[in-house]
């Protein structure tokens, strides 16, 4: 490992595309499905993967990675053990916010809204796709609890395979949320630094867009 490594010379500058207010469709959830699907047509690694950011009872902010598993007029829609730290957070404050980020194509998208969970229906259509080990792996595992080891994770994915099977339905404790978008900021990347950020701000009449300063 570098044990030289100067992090105040990496840089890079963008120089792809520009964005213009002229190039944004009317609504931001499909201006989003449009550069979603860019990024899923050029095999970018994992183009679904987003930061999801909540807020605890203290205060504290805290943000992980999970994946974005539908896109439609009502918003951006994740799955998640609801008993886990950041489902404790939502039911608590159901404010949040996202962040897409997509190197390869120096864009960015910006996210602040609110979670709904999604209709059970909807919750055990979606597990019902899932590979049979992360099915498996949603009982076994009580998310975000302490544990001992890793055995205590591999035992216990072992009792439910033997008790369940091959085909678990969905837990009560595992379910989708819906974010439901209050501002979109697309973040294009530019030279100098000049980088373009052009955001939805959702209004009584629709949206408003805005260009703001880098």
């Amino acid at each position: 490992m570098p044990t030289n490594l100067d992090l105040a010379e990496l840089r890079r500058d963008y120089r792809q595309r520009k964005l213009l207010e002229s190039d944004l469709l009317p609504d931001p959830l499909e201006q989003f499905r449009v550069w979603l699907a860019e990024a899923v047509e050029h095999d970018l690694l994992e183009p679904n993967a987003m930061t999801l950011a909540t807020v605890d009872a203290g205060g504290q902010p805290w943000s992980r990675t999970v994946l974005l598993k539908a896109c439609d007029e009502r918003g951006f829609v994740f799955f998640t053990n609801y008993e886990s730290a950041k489902a404790r957070h939502l039911a608590r404050e159901s404010r949040c916010a996202l962040t897409f980020w997509w190197a390869a194509h120096e864009r960015q998208v910006n996210v602040t809204g609110h979670v709904e969970k999604v209709p059970r229906a909807e919750t055990e259509a979606y597990f019902a796709q899932r590979p049979e080990g992360s099915r498996i792996g949603a009982w076994a595992s009580r998310q975000s609890e302490v544990i001992a080891g890793r055995g205590v994770l591999e035992t216990a994915f072992a009792e439910v395979s033997e008790r369940l099977g091959g085909n678990p339905p969905a837990p009560e404790h595992w379910g989708g949320y819906v974010v439901r978008a209050e501002t979109v900021e697309f973040w294009q990347g530019q030279a100098s630094r000049l980088h373009d950020r052009l955001r939805y701000s959702r209004t009584d009449g629709g949206w408003r867009v805005e260009r703001l300063s880098p």
